[in-house]
């Protein structure tokens, strides 16, 4: 019979370490809704959505009965040697939900993929060999990903990244001087980085590409002010240079609507999304205006699996139970809710230093309350506790300080109190003394 011992004894003798070690290494026997179903026989409230995948929920019936009915027909289909309906549902599907002007598609298998497919679509398209990203956003783990990666250290070891990449510094509004409105602040700072990026090390005409996360994910979840993002959007216009939206994690409705262009009112030149696209199956997309994409002449980049037609029936069917069941303004609803809780408990608890916050994409750091500093080793142990009492939450951060809570759109107001009230009660353990192991 199997035990979760076994489970992870058969995982570290088959599985590589880079892909087997993480937290929390459950075992489990099947997901629902909110919840994945321990081997262990305990149901666990899941705050990660997947890591920001299952939208909708874990196995939504309308989701797993689109796919079914795919497989009745079809289970790969080489896109271009054959075309069928689903990728062109889909595409059109897309069009109608994505910013104006972003309306057509490169369809591939995940979020790095996505990234790849704008890097190379913008330096295809503009005949310009540089890029600059962001110091702590994260885009991937692939090479040309990874090179505009910059949210931990630990992924770049050993590995060169390519040429032609800079980075600037994210928006940070709490680094605001006191007394100064900081969305206009960010929005100078950001102005004064590009201008000093321009003069010192590579010039404006030179750059292909912008590429950033419109939310800071994986390197903190941090929220940049609006200003900021509409005073990128202007000086890449000035210059010339494409601006690139990666939004697999702010995508499908994670920020209250359907993506975070939105949200903020900038609309990108090209934007990267997956991760909540078909509620688990493997798709990801690059999307540009119809007029850009002409210049990515055929040859220049092709795929084998990419819109395989399952994934790409679940992405509509995922799409239809979003707009069915109004889970946009739902996100928005539930955000304000756990937002609510969250800073009621930040009073309570002074290892909370900050909570950041849109829609549903929740971050809380956890610092050191006597010194104020980040405390990452800490917030594992706090994570480890909370899953013991049956809630998972997620990490993130430079220094894995930032617990990430990102549980499905269609999560009720219960389910959060049920979550918020076991890292309360996790959290006072800490603070009455008692070790969390």
């Amino acid at each position: 019979m199997s035990t979760p011992e076994s489970f992870l004894k058969r995982m570290n003798r088959h599985l590589a370490p880079t892909m087997a070690k993480d937290f929390p290494n459950l075992p489990v026997i099947g997901e629902e809704g909110c919840y994945y179903l321990g081997l262990d026989g305990r149901k666990y409230l899941d705050f990660t959505s997947g890591i920001a995948v299952t939208n909708v929920g874990h196995r939504h019936p309308k989701v797993v009965e689109a796919i079914k009915a795919a497989a009745d027909r079809f289970l790969h289909g080489p896109m271009g040697v054959i075309v069928y309906e689903s990728a062109l549902k889909l595409a059109e599907e897309l069009a109608r939900i994505l910013p104006d002007g972003l309306d057509t598609f490169f369809f591939g298998n995940s979020g790095t993929e996505a990234v790849e497919g704008a890097i190379k679509l913008a330096k295809h398209a503009t005949g310009k060999p540089c890029v600059v990203s962001f110091t702590g956003c994260f885009h991937g783990r692939t090479l040309g990903a990874l090179s505009v990666s910059t949210s931990k250290s630990k992924y770049r070891k050993h590995l060169h990244a390519v040429s032609g990449v800079y980075q600037i510094p994210y928006a940070d509004p709490r680094k605001c001087p006191p007394g100064q409105d900081v969305a206009a602040w960010c929005a100078e700072e950001l102005e004064r980085n590009l201008e000093r990026l321009f003069h010192h090390q590579v010039s404006p005409e030179e750059i292909a590409c912008v590429i950033l996360e419109p939310v800071l994910g994986e390197g903190g979840y941090i929220v940049p002010p609006r200003q900021w993002l509409v005073r990128l959007r202007e000086i890449c216009d000035r210059h010339g240079i494409l601006l690139v939206f990666d939004e697999v994690q702010t995508g499908f409705g994670r920020t209250g609507q359907w993506f975070a262009a939105q949200t903020f009112g900038v609309t990108p030149d090209i934007m990267a999304i997956a991760k909540g696209i078909a509620s688990g199956l493997p798709l990801g997309v690059t999307a540009a205006s119809r007029e850009l994409m002409r210049k990515w002449t055929p040859g220049a980049h092709a795929t084998t699996f990419g819109g395989n037609p399952i994934a790409c029936e679940a992405a509509l069917a995922t799409i239809r139970v979003i707009e069915e069941e109004n889970l946009l303004a739902r996100c928005r609803q539930m955000g304000a809710y756990a937002r609510e809780k969250l800073d009621e408990l930040r009073k309570k608890h002074a290892r909370i230093g900050d909570v950041r916050s849109v829609g549903l994409m929740i971050g809380i750091e956890i610092i050191d309350p006597t010194t104020g500093e980040p405390d990452g080793e800490t917030l594992l142990k706090i994570l480890h506790r909370c899953a013991d009492y049956g809630v998972l939450f997620y990490l993130c951060g430079n220094r894995g300080e930032v617990i990430r809570m990102i549980p499905p759109l269609t999560v009720t107001r219960d389910q959060i109190d049920e979550g918020l009230k076991v890292l309360d009660r996790v959290l006072a353990e800490l603070d009455n003394g008692h070790p969390v192991l």
